[in-house]
């Protein structure tokens, strides 16, 4: 797989960008048209909003890259590390890896979800494809009210798998009823909002610039 590495210990931006963790990671410096993969369940699909509108497609406008959407409504993280054979057979060269929500709907076991979540990744990586994790809000009665926060798993993987982790995006947006298409999904207003906080983070940790 074509790589460009670079190790990066910059300080992290007051812009509500979450990083996650401050280790070092192997970071690929990914040229426009570079191939990437935004892989999960409807946060990445786009549900409630077209779909040049999603994450993705505002991304690939931000970025250059060619984003490819691989996700799917309803996926939970089991769903996902089904298609994970699909996914390397198109070679990316990073995928954006963010999903959890639905197992949280469906009472998944937080462990379950956790170890589908790095078997994923360590998939992955034994592709040599780069990963960047990112952090889903923890879907509780709380949230549905208007104060959403990240599923505390995400850290935990992020660390004993030393991978980015782009966190709080997301839980932001669903605080927020301007951002919401309904309880749980962005507009395209959230989606945007997410993408553009995304490749802020994407140009500070140097993987585009």
């Amino acid at each position: 797989m074509r790589r460009l590495t670079a190790t990066w210990a910059l300080p992290i931006l007051a812009l509500s960008l979450a990083t996650g963790c401050s280790q070092e990671y192997d970071i690929q410096v990914l040229p426009a048209g570079s191939r990437v993969v935004a892989l999960g369940d409807s946060l990445t699909y786009g549900y409630g909003t077209t779909p040049q509108n999603n994450y993705p497609s505002v991304l690939t406008g931000l970025t250059g890259w060619q984003v490819i959407n691989a996700g799917v409504n309803g996926d939970t993280s089991a769903d996902v590390l089904a298609r994970i054979d699909q996914v390397i057979t198109l070679d990316p060269d990073l995928v954006l890896l963010g999903v959890g929500g639905n197992d949280v709907l469906r009472r998944v076991q937080s462990g379950t979800t956790s170890a589908n979540i790095t078997l994923a990744i360590e998939q992955l990586k034994a592709a040599d494809i780069a990963v960047i994790l990112i952090a889903e809000p923890y879907f509780s009665t709380s949230a549905l009210f208007g104060r959403a926060s990240d599923n505390p798993i995400y850290k935990q993987i992020a660390k004993s798998e030393n991978v980015p982790l782009y966190s709080k995006r997301w839980s932001e947006v669903i605080s927020s009823d301007k951002l919401k298409s309904d309880q749980i999904h962005p507009n395209a207003a959230g989606y945007r909002y997410f993408a553009e906080g995304l490749h802020a983070y994407l140009q500070a940790e140097g993987w585009t610039r």
